[in-house]
């Protein structure tokens, strides 16, 4: 052993093994090694969680294949087509906030925990779903979903737009660098969303023409949810990455969620990840631009009674 270190060149070899080695752990872990991050001392749910807890389905419900509705949830869903690129309109009207909903795969808060949205929807019995903003793909940015924090480390500032949904479903945009826990919880913030960035505010566009997500193509599969009025919303999902569609810039997405009478929208994880099931199909085309097919994902929104 002594005789092959002698020599220089072995040297080198055993340090550029290790430092493949090094790196490809490092990628391992970024992407693939699930860990549960969730954490020790996160609390149960609290009385004023159970007494929000989704009422029962208050009717048989009419369903079909573009509609559901069942006294407590209505929605419509609708194809339309702008800037070569084919989007679905879900529109959504609710009798109880808190039948908008969030759902992490594997029920579990943590890095690389992953499920199709189809998978975490059928789990949950949701009547519509999409992706959410992918947060175990960081390590920054907050996580609050249905009352409960996980993560409360904001992003840069500049870039750390979040969405806010609050007790009585309302939709608002804040910076996280401006948050903390105890302001959350004297707004009474039940979901929370590091995505971003803010589409809609005040009824008017919030990107430009130049405005886009680090590392994305200009023309992308997308996924936006936004709201209209108190308990009425919209989740808009776009095809793109295709010859039949090319997909939208995040100025094209807000044009649209602007049209359709948003008053606040939030930008959604994207790309291969833009999912929208309903009634358990997948609505869309998901894609990479490579392959069609779901991509797992951390996490979803969704409507339904559990």
């Amino acid at each position: 052993m002594i005789d092959f270190l002698k020599r220089p060149w072995r040297w080198a070899v055993c340090f550029s093994i290790a430092l493949v080695g090094a790196f490809a752990f490092i990628l391992l872990d970024t992407f693939v090694i699930p860990r549960a991050q969730a954490p020790a001392d996160s609390p149960g749910p609290s009385a004023e969680q159970e007494e929000s807890a989704p009422p029962v389905l208050p009717e048989e419900p009419v369903i079909t294949e573009t509609s559901y509705s069942d006294g407590g949830v209505t929605i419509s869903i609708e194809t339309a087509r702008a800037h070569d690129t084919t989007y679905y309109v879900a529109d959504i009207r609710l009798t109880d906030q808190s039948l908008l909903r969030t759902a992490l795969a594997g029920d579990t808060f943590g890095r690389n925990i992953k499920e199709t949205t189809s998978e975490i929807a059928e789990k949950h019995s949701a009547i519509l779903a999409v992706n959410g903003d992918y947060y175990g793909f960081r390590d920054e940015g907050y996580v609050l979903r249905n009352g409960t924090l996980y993560r409360d480390v904001p992003r840069e500032p500049g870039g750390d737009a979040a969405l806010l949904i609050d007790g009585a479903g309302d939709f608002s945009i804040a910076g996280e660098n401006e948050l903390t826990e105890q302001l959350l919880e004297e707004w009474g913030i039940r979901q929370m969303f590091s995505f971003g960035p803010a589409l809609v505010e005040d009824g008017q566009v919030a990107v430009t023409p130049s405005s886009e997500v680090d590392q994305s193509m200009r023309s992308n599969p997308r996924t936006a949810i936004g709201q209209i009025a108190p308990l009425h919303y919209v989740i808009v999902v776009s095809d793109g990455r295709t010859k039949e569609s090319a997909g939208l810039s995040l100025a094209e997405l807000a044009e649209i969620l602007a049209g359709l009478g948003c008053q606040t929208a939030y930008n959604l994880d994207g790309g291969g990840s833009s999912t929208m099931v309903f009634n358990g199909r997948v609505v869309n085309n998901p894609t990479n631009g490579r392959r069609s097919k779901e991509r797992e994902v951390s996490d979803i929104v969704y409507i339904g009674y559990r």
